[in-house]
């Protein structure tokens, strides 16, 4: 059927050429050709990615066995920069890593930034949770997790769903941080060196360990005073 279609558009003479022109501008293709065609894009749709067609001679089916080729060649190189950018990033970690652009224009340049823009913002959230921990783990209290993020167009915008969640979550625990160290260093202060007795540490809203170390910080305080001023009761009867 398709045979006898490309003869009747070539002008009924019979005679047809493998990927070529007839005289009169028609395209004239053979039946095989357009099945490997045909078994190309089906392996294509179906994710096969490294089957390619033959390009042999000048016709027009050369020519679009050479486009469909490198159509694969295309997708074959984003889908390989994504499995390599997860793997890097996702798995070892490299969170500086990126998709690389190759040979693309177009519809495919924009995929590929797409993708290194969502692993920007996967990856600037984890970025400044690392930064402030290590902070704290240095013993600096002061860093605060920003709750705005610049995207790669420069735009600044608000943090929104999980990353405000995270984002506020760890600048709550740096806060309690600081005043749980604050309250303690000023009722060490307090009792033991400027001699103020029954100094307490007073932190609000907190729970859990962060009320358990409180309250034992207050009844170490506490049991100091007592024996100080049993000291100095029985000080003071022997005097």
């Amino acid at each position: 059927m398709e045979s006898g279609t490309a003869a009747r558009r070539g002008g009924g003479s019979g005679t047809r050429a493998r990927g070529g022109r007839s005289r009169g501008g028609t395209v004239q293709v053979d039946a095989a050709a357009l099945e490997r065609l045909l078994s190309a894009l089906v392996s294509m749709r179906d994710g096969n990615l490294r089957r390619r067609l033959t390009v042999s001679g000048d016709g027009v089916m050369a020519e679009i066995a050479a486009v469909f080729n490198e159509v694969a060649d295309r997708q074959m190189h984003v889908t390989g920069e994504l499995s390599r950018v997860r793997r890097v990033v996702g798995r070892e970690g490299k969170l500086s890593e990126r998709l690389e652009a190759g040979v693309t224009e177009g519809a495919w340049a924009a995929a590929i930034e797409a993708a290194n823009a969502l692993v920007d913002d996967l990856a600037r959230p984890v970025s400044e949770v690392s930064r402030v921990l290590t902070a704290v783990a240095e013993g600096d209290l002061e860093q605060r997790m920003d709750l705005r993020s610049e995207g790669s167009d420069g735009t600044v915008r608000p943090l929104r769903g999980e990353f405000l969640k995270v984002a506020r979550t760890v600048n709550h625990l740096v806060d309690q941080l600081s005043v749980f160290a604050s309250e303690v260093t000023r009722v060490a202060v307090e009792v033991g060196t400027e001699g103020i007795l029954g100094g307490q540490a007073h932190v609000r809203g907190v729970s859990g360990s962060w009320k358990d170390l409180t309250d034992s910080v207050n009844t170490m305080a506490n049991q100091l005073t007592a024996q100080v001023r049993d000291i100095a009761l029985v000080t003071t009867a022997v005097a």
